[in-house]
């Protein structure tokens, strides 16, 4: 064993002859291992509240959406439509169409966006999973389900026959409108069914029939505003794209998933940087107790480093010792501090310690990348504490 590392483990594991920097070696000790332990149970904490808001938009957002690059809708051909068909990287697609419409039902009126989805949206979208009260559409039907806000803000029930949601959209066309009251496509729909997403998504969407949707807009049969993709798992991104841009076309936009919410995907990960940040800062003040407590011990053992020097240690060894020593206390602090945290995440996800509400645990998730980040941080926060406090080793002091 070399000297430095034989003297940094002895002055680590032995008590000063001096109480006071036993004490505040021990509160510097205490307060890594409590640092680390918050970094990674809020770290966790984070990562769970990441998955438990985004698991809603993974029910109602498909793998990929096509959309137009200019525009709002484009041509897909019956050849093209055969084509995706074919495709051995590809599950299923659905032709979409979504529009903002004016809402009416007696008196309370709501714009929303009517999403109008052909017969094979279940195959692309977990429906099951959304689905609230009522049943789904039935093809060529003028039904549409609509999302509890929406339900909310018109009070409007299911299957209300005697006064059916009016749906409005503009007229196509340019110019002044000269007649108000033809300025508009007016449908009437009964309601089958609600469903429900998160509280933004549930008062924005009314889900209709296709050719209910497209009558409503007077498009054409092979018009759309979208597609959306379902691809094989284990297919990689890179080749699901190409071969989608090979069969539509190169003038088209495909978003993966986290595109498609890429504002509330920013806002989750803004948060957890600066979440953080704000304890990573909490762990350099607690890194000062690192280096007042090296520095004290240097100042205590300070006849030991001259007895060390005339017996021919280097100046550069000593501070290697005390540079070792502090490393070696940040490190242990920081796996200890890990392993407390990883406790306590094993303890919340096993018997539900913390609740949001009466029915909800607060969700946290344990990830490997959290306790190398964790570590990491501990680590290279040690070394430069220990790295500053080792310069106090000076020939000034031993003379």
């Amino acid at each position: 064993m070399k000297f430095p590392t034989f003297l940094a483990k002895r002055y680590l594991l032995s008590k000063s002859s001096n109480n006071a920097i036993n004490i505040i070696t021990g509160i510097a000790a205490l307060g890594i291992v409590i640092g680390a332990m918050s970094l990674f149970i809020v770290l966790s904490g984070f990562a769970g509240l990441k998955d438990f808001s985004l698991q809603f938009t993974n029910y109602f957002d498909s793998d990929y959406k096509v959309l137009p690059e200019k525009g709002k809708t484009f041509q897909v051909t019956s050849e093209e439509f055969t084509a995706l068909e074919k495709s051995e990287n590809i599950i299923a697609y659905s032709r979409i169409i979504e529009e903002r419409v004016f809402l009416h039902f007696k008196s309370k009126s709501h714009i929303a966006y009517i999403k109008g989805i052909d017969d094979n949206y279940g195959k692309v979208n977990a429906i099951d999973s959304i689905l609230y009260a009522g049943k789904w559409l039935e093809e060529g039907a003028s039904e549409v389900v609509i999302g509890t806000g929406t339900a909310s803000r018109l009070s409007l029930g299911m299957y209300d026959y005697t006064d059916m949601l009016e749906i409005y959209v503009p007229k196509p066309g340019k110019g002044q409108i000269l007649d108000p009251s033809n300025a508009f496509n007016r449908q009437n729909a009964v309601v089958s069914g609600v469903y429900y997403v998160a509280d933004d998504i549930n008062s924005k969407y009314v889900f209709s029939d296709f050719d209910f949707a497209k009558n409503l807009l007077q498009l054409n049969d092979n018009e759309v505003y979208a597609l959306e993709v379902k691809a094989k798992p284990g297919i990689s991104e890179s080749v699901v794209r190409a071969e989608l841009l090979q069969i539509l076309g190169e003038d088209l936009i495909i978003k993966n998933r986290m595109q498609q919410n890429d504002a509330l995907y920013k806002m989750l990960n803004t948060e957890n940087i600066a979440v953080y940040l704000i304890f990573t800062l909490v762990l350099i003040v607690a890194l000062f107790n690192v280096i007042g407590s090296i520095i004290m011990m240097i100042l205590d053992k300070r006849k030991d480093i001259h007895t060390l020097f005339n017996l021919g240690a280097t100046i550069k060894s000593i501070r290697r010792a005390f540079f070792l020593q502090g490393a070696l206390m940040t490190s242990i602090g920081g796996l200890v501090g890990v392993l407390l945290g990883i406790l306590v995440v094993g303890a919340q996800l096993q018997w539900k310690l913390v609740y949001i509400t009466p029915s909800l645990p607060y969700p946290v998730k344990l990830k490997f990348e959290n306790i190398i980040l964790v570590l990491g941080t501990i680590f290279l926060l040690g070394l430069i504490a220990s790295k500053i406090a080792a310069t106090r080793v000076k020939k000034s002091l031993i003379e």
